[in-house]
């Protein structure tokens, strides 16, 4: 009890600001080889033929692996939960985004490893890419996904649903309707460490990975899946992460230098340059969402429609968990009684994108605070007001019927405006998250209360809207 409310150093602090963390790209093992791949040059194309044979052949190279050389090439990393897999290792039939990686090389050195690559020979037929969203489910447009352009398997449904209350009894009684679509970007993480692992074989048969992975054991699962190997095969060394803010989940590396490495029966470390990371590591998804409200003159919510595109990019990847989350959070930190959200995971040719700090949740909540502050504007009252009136409290049911137990709307906006020198109305300032009563429980709230003492959130079968 000694720590708790003390000032504690960090026990990595003097390491890290003097220059004496160890890095994954600062372990040195005698006789390591160096990884590089061949990376497709288009963003949709059949691969026609495939010639590694020139490669293998030149000096200095000591491993060359294509999808032939993957024990298990297409594995999802959520398919323990359920989600197909439906990306390869390396391609195989056909890429389906810039970058996607080919085939990879072992040499003695970058430049011998980077020779190699160019020496692959190749031929494409090139597709028609698909880049946008908005049009990647149009009658017309081709599929180049295997499952056409939506992800389908929400259960019984192509899309994440949310069903809740009468939203057309909502937009009848509304007094004025707000409408507003938001598209957030990809982002790249930018972490200043790169992907970069460094697969050694040790002489029982065992691989010493070393990797800058942030979810050590994920990962372990996901070279075993490839390889076909027990998890007692694998020794996995993780260490400082130089960063990674969600995009090194998704094991970009090791699975590709364990394959070199176990062909070559020699240490190889694989490194993305500073491009590389920018140009074909993951990002944050780009989201185009669609928020129409039903409102009252006073500022009540009475209810909300909402169409959301995920871009999963080319393969699915942590995508359909991505929305589901999104999915949870579609009404922020207010209570709305009636709801319809449909949320669908799209492909294009675009880098498959991954997790990001509050992963499905940051886009979301950009959409919904922007449209609150257009919804204010719309009925006259301030940013904040609206946001007070309409705040979850004690007892409300959030969209997805969980039963609020300690909500903190209220007391953080009040916090919020006092720090910000914003004057309130008495009545304002005087809000708590207590359970509603009086004005701030109209006719069209007291369904959403649950009754006092309940536990736990009631669930009815509404088509995935959990």
């Amino acid at each position: 009890m000694k720590a708790v409310g003390a000032r504690l150093p960090r026990y990595d602090g003097v390491a890290h600001v003097t220059g004496r963390s160890q890095y994954v790209d600062d372990v040195r093992v005698h006789g390591t080889l160096w990884a590089k791949a061949l990376r497709s040059p288009h963003h949709s194309a059949l691969i026609r033929s495939l010639d590694t044979s020139r490669a293998e052949r030149m000096p200095g190279v000591h491993a060359v692996v294509t999808h032939r050389d993957v024990p298990h090439n297409v594995y999802g990393h959520l398919e323990g939960l359920g989600v197909p897999a439906d990306e390869p290792l390396l391609a195989a039939e056909d890429v389906r985004w810039k970058g996607q990686p080919i085939a990879a090389v072992a040499a003695e050195s970058e430049a011998a490893a980077r020779a190699a690559v160019e020496a692959i020979q190749v031929e494409f037929e090139e597709r028609e890419p698909v880049l946008d969203i908005r049009t990647a489910a149009d009658p017309g447009t081709e599929h180049f996904h295997q499952w056409g352009a939506l992800y389908p398997h929400f259960g019984p449904h192509n899309h994440r649903r949310v069903r809740k209350g009468d939203v057309d009894w909502a937009f009848d009684k509304a007094d004025l309707i707000v409408e507003g679509v938001y598209r957030p970007q990809a982002i790249e993480h930018a972490q200043m460490e790169t992907q970069v692992s460094l697969v050694v074989p040790e002489p029982t048969g065992r691989l010493t990975i070393y990797s800058c992975t942030q979810a050590m054991y994920f990962s372990m699962g996901v070279v075993a899946a490839h390889l076909q190997w027990p998890l007692n095969k694998l020794k996995f060394v993780g260490g400082t992460v130089g960063g990674g803010f969600g995009g090194k989940v998704d094991t970009a590396t090791e699975t590709v230098a364990a394959l070199l490495a176990l062909k070559a029966r020699r240490p190889v470390k694989w490194r993305f340059t500073r491009e590389e990371e920018f140009l074909v590591s993951s990002t944050r998804a780009p989201w185009h969402i669609e928020i129409k409200d039903a409102v009252t003159d006073d500022g009540w919510i009475l209810g909300r429609r909402m169409l959301t595109l995920h871009d999963a990019g080319a393969y699915s990847r942590f995508s359909p968990y991505g929305l589901t989350k999104h999915a949870f959070h579609h009404t922020g930190a207010y209570t709305i009684p009636n709801l319809r959200f449909d949320g669908f995971v799209l492909f294009t040719n675009r880098v498959p994108t991954t997790a990001m700090r509050g992963f499905g949740v940051t886009s979301v909540s950009l959409a919904v605070e922007t449209h609150m502050s257009r919804v204010a504007e719309q009925v006259g009252l301030s940013p904040l007001e609206l946001r007070l009136k309409n705040a979850n409290r004690i007892g409300d049911t959030t969209g997805n019927r969980v039963v609020m137990h300690d909500p903190s709307t209220v007391p953080v906006t009040l916090a919020a405006a006092d720090a910000a020198g914003i004057e309130l109305g008495e009545d304002y300032r005087q809000m708590t998250p207590e359970r509603r009563s009086g004005e701030l429980l109209p006719e069209h709230l007291v369904a959403q209360q649950a009754p006092e003492g309940e536990q736990l959130a009631t669930y009815r079968g509404n088509g995935g809207g959990r």
